[in-house]
């Protein structure tokens, strides 16, 4: 018997297929961590931080396999290293005693490199297409009146349309340039700004604190398997870098292929490959944790869209999403696309039955507006995000103790007693979540799942 539970505005889905059927001693725990660029990033480093703090003796950086894709990636390989949630808030504040700060330029490293060499390229393409077409035009025209004498016959002994149509299609053909002219296209860079140098800020962080930038001698070092995800641009197909399989790529390298943000970034060419963001192919790569044998799945995904009802509130009418703007419409868009495939992908997991693990999904409420409302390439927004994502999660794991408690201790991993864990205040001015009616009758998306099996 398949069972559903509807839930409202809570940043948590459960799929549960391992009940009636007690985990094995050597449960596998997975964290897979989709993308999120700058702020859904942040948004997920004050998560990581709340979870932490409900977890009891095992934390975050003490799981058995991290999978990670696009600003997942940097925080997967962070916990695979050992770097608590707090330390990587000391990076993005620039008060961390071990890392390195993460600073703007690190992010918004201008695409020189082509802003420069295709102005010059298509420049001097151009300084040869204009004598060459002269040239071209030139040596056509002694056999001009040979080509075109029929069609010039009939147009003066018919001196109609058709005729006349006839004869000025076939000139346009013989004296139309054989050279293509350089295509406009070819001035735009193929990304704004390149992200190397968030390779370089990964790689000489974990140079300084002593950690394997290879995932074969990461895996030796310290027993997690690490996996990073990322999109072949050419072949359009996924490419998964782990233990196993490192493509030739360094564990920087591997987070620089997965972060490649199409049009943000220009892609990232390793070894002879272009890889863009791994986001493009799936957006959390449960699949991955699971074909790699992990139990219990926990899932953290920044970005979902934003359940918004026009209604009047207080005598003032709150308005459409397209009334905000192409920038809100297309978040939105974007939002929805992400959380759609990840909904199939849990869908899928939940009739399969192959799978007899469970899938803990966490996320920001449908309801977040403030979350919404952040651009998520906005890097001045880092620490606003880390203390929504913060309060948001710990809401989440404190509202639903219930029902992850006892899933969690068959796992081997203890949350705080719901007395002792720490409580969340709301930012300065900031208004409690209110749920009206409106939005309320408007719910029935998937929050709760549990699918069980009777004979």
């Amino acid at each position: 018997m398949e069972r559903q539970e509807r839930g409202g505005s809570v940043g948590l889905t459960l799929v549960q297929r391992s009940s009636g059927h007690r985990p094995p001693k050597d449960a596998k725990i997975a964290l897979v961590l989709a993308g999120g660029a700058v702020t859904g990033g942040a948004f997920k480093v004050g998560g990581l931080k709340a979870l932490d703090d409900f977890l009891v003796g095992r934390k975050v950086t003490e799981l058995d396999m991290y999978v990670g894709l696009s600003a997942g990636a940097f925080l997967a390989t962070s916990l695979a290293a050992g770097i608590t949630p707090e330390e990587m808030i000391g990076a993005l504040e620039g008060t961390s005693s071990r890392l390195s700060q993460l600073r703007p330029f690190d992010f918004y490293y201008p695409n020189l490199r082509e802003m420069l060499s295709r102005p010059a390229v298509f420049s001097a393409r151009l300084a040869g297409y204009l004598p060459g077409l002269v040239l071209d035009l030139i040596s056509v025209l002694p056999q001009l009146p040979k080509r075109l004498g029929g069609r010039l016959r009939e147009l003066l002994e018919t001196p109609d349309y058709t005729h006349l149509e006839a004869f000025l299609m076939q000139l346009f053909q013989e004296v139309s340039p054989k050279r293509q002219f350089p295509p406009l296209s070819s001035l735009w860079p193929s990304g704004l700004f390149e992200n190397s140098a968030l390779e370089r800020w990964l790689s000489g962080n974990m140079a300084a604190i002593g950690t394997p930038n290879r995932f074969a001698d990461l895996y030796r070092e310290t027993g997690k398997r690490l996996f990073i995800t990322a999109t072949n641009l050419d072949t359009a197909e996924r490419v998964v870098f782990g233990p196993d399989n490192d493509h030739g790529l360094t564990i920087s390298e591997a987070v620089q292929a997965s972060s490649a943000l199409p049009g943000f970034y220009r892609p990232a060419r390793l070894n002879g490959v272009d890889y863009v963001d791994g986001g493009v192919r799936r957006t959390a790569n449960i699949d991955v944790a699971i074909e790699h044998g992990a139990d219990l799945v926990i899932c953290y995904n920044p970005f979902r869209p934003f359940l918004n009802i026009p209604r009047v509130e207080g005598g003032r009418r709150r308005g459409y999403l397209a009334d905000r703007g192409f920038s809100t419409v297309m978040n939105q868009v974007f939002r929805t696309l992400l959380h759609t495939r990840l909904a199939l992908g849990l869908q899928t997991y939940l009739h399969d039955d192959r799978f007899r693990g469970d899938i803990v999904v966490i996320e920001a409420r449908e309801t977040d507006e403030t979350f919404f409302a952040v651009g998520p390439l906005a890097f001045w927004k880092r620490a606003d995000a880390v203390q929504h994502g913060f309060e948001s999660v710990s809401r989440t794991l404190s509202d639903h103790a219930d029902v992850l408690r006892p899933l969690f201790e068959s796992y081997g991993l203890e949350l705080r007693p719901t007395g002792s864990t720490p409580q969340v205040e709301s930012a300065p001015g900031a208004p409690a979540e209110e749920v009206p009616e409106a939005v309320a009758a408007a719910r029935g998306r998937m929050r709760l799942i549990r699918g069980q099996r009777t004979s």
